[in-house]
């Protein structure tokens, strides 16, 4: 799972603009029933975004559904994006279950029903929500509209190189920011002409994994207040994080660290700059375990939650979580059918623990997480801590979309090069969040 929010947040606005531009789809599908049926057969097809490896993964899954319901057949469509699949069922084309990689779209397709609702089928059948931690199910709702359910999650912390530290001094990773970056300091080396050429961490704001997103947690910083309004400029966490991101990034020098980014290798290759030992420290997703396992077998690397800010030791151990949500299209004429596959992928604890161990996602189910078929390395098993940490958070469903959090990030990236009045840009930031959200709710 690669979670992207600018990916994300293109898909998100492709969906909103197909949603005003009144692409509604096709007619639409067919009813939930008012029991559950005892006998089900016919097609169903299931989009999702993975391809290649672990394209094979889910299909390794269906395989096992269509051996549990031999009168089901799945038309599975791989490598099928967020924007894709976002505008499919906006035009009405044959999707019955929807896999997406953004929580993001959640606000939105409650809204407008691009995913049906799943409260009635969900008591229907029974299903224990419980078994789903409140975070989790918290990004899988909108105002009491269940339109989705949670399969695998993503939590982020610190990857770091213990080959690169032990040589510097260190036998444990930082705890703190203060701890991070004089550790990174340390373990920083230069070309003789004063250029990097090993970065102990990079504070950069946009690469890779580095997102106000990710780093929110470790400040306790919120997003929205409970009118669904900004929460950035009244938040003090956020102002306490940025003001550290940019004195980082100002010691180092902004033209420096972009003359180093810049010769790097792309995040999800096997140059991977943490993978290659040209950065000793970085924040990533548990899902890099699976990648440095197929791509940098000899790799001798640690990982830990995340450091927080001086003033916030308390929330160590937590971070954020988001993940992969599903859901069935509105125009779906097989609802049944989608039904029982979407709740054979997101609750069978056989098919969440195969999942986790082929995609090296969290399980987002107790009994998955607790299975002692749930195959755990060290570093991985950092993940599954953070996920169950009282103190792990996410981000919230708006019908903005990613959008709230876009305006943000936006002026944080030019922040962090241009500087300027920081609570002045925030509050202009809280201005453009609550102009879109009164617009988005019309006259």
């Amino acid at each position: 799972m690669k979670h992207r929010h600018l990916i994300a947040a293109v898909a998100v606005a492709a969906a909103a603009a197909l949603t005003l531009a009144g692409c509604s789809g096709g007619s639409s599908g067919s009813s939930f029933q008012d029991s559950t049926p005892s006998d089900l057969s016919g097609t169903v097809s299931f989009w999702h975004f993975f391809s290649d490896r672990e394209a094979k993964v889910i299909q390794s899954v269906v395989d096992d559904f269509e051996k549990k319901y031999p009168k089901i057949k799945v038309d599975v469509h791989a490598g099928q994006d967020d924007e894709k699949l976002q505008k499919a069922i906006a035009t009405g084309s044959k999707v019955d279950v929807g896999l997406s990689y953004s929580t993001d779209i959640v606000g939105n397709f409650c809204t407008n029903g691009a995913f049906r609702s799943l409260n009635k089928v969900i008591a229907r059948d029974h299903v224990d929500m419980s078994q789903f931690s409140d975070t989790v199910k918290s990004y899988t709702e909108f105002k009491g509209n269940r339109c989705a359910m949670p399969m695998l999650a993503d939590t982020y912390g610190l990857y770091y190189n213990k080959k690169l530290l032990q040589a510097a001094g260190f036998t444990a990773p930082p705890k703190t920011l203060s701890e991070l970056e004089s550790m990174a300091d340390k373990l920083t080396t230069l070309n003789p002409d004063g250029s990097i050429k090993t970065l102990g961490f990079n504070p950069t704001m946009g690469w890779y994994e580095n997102s106000a997103a990710h780093y929110g947690p470790a400040a306790g910083a919120e997003w929205l207040k409970a009118d669904g309004t900004s929460a950035i400029s009244s938040s003090p966490g956020w102002k306490e994080l940025i003001q550290w991101q940019k004195a980082y990034v100002d010691k180092i020098g902004w033209d420096k660290l972009n003359a180093f980014t810049s010769g790097l290798g792309q995040e999800f290759s096997a140059d991977n700059a943490f993978q290659t030992g040209q950065v000793a420290m970085n924040m990533d997703g548990e899902y890099r375990t699976a990648f440095i396992d197929d791509q940098a077998k000899g790799l001798d690397y640690g990982t830990a939650p995340f450091p927080t800010a001086d003033d916030h030791t308390d929330l160590y151990g937590g971070g954020y979580i988001t993940g992969n949500i599903i859901g069935i299209s509105k125009g779906s004429k097989q609802p049944e059918l989608a039904w029982t596959l979407l709740k054979y992928l997101t609750t069978d604890t056989g098919a969440v623990v195969k999942l986790a161990n082929g995609l090296k996602n969290v399980p987002t189910t107790k009994d998955a997480l607790a299975s002692p078929n749930l195959e755990v390395s060290p570093q991985y098993k950092t993940f599954l801590d953070i996920a169950s940490n009282k103190h792990v958070m996410t981000t919230p469903a708006s019908p903005l979309g990613a959008g709230y959090q876009n305006s943000f990030q936006d002026w944080w990236n030019k922040y962090q090069s241009q500087g300027g009045d920081i609570d002045a840009g925030l509050k202009s930031v809280d201005k453009q969040i609550n102009d879109a959200l009164a617009l988005s709710k019309g006259p």
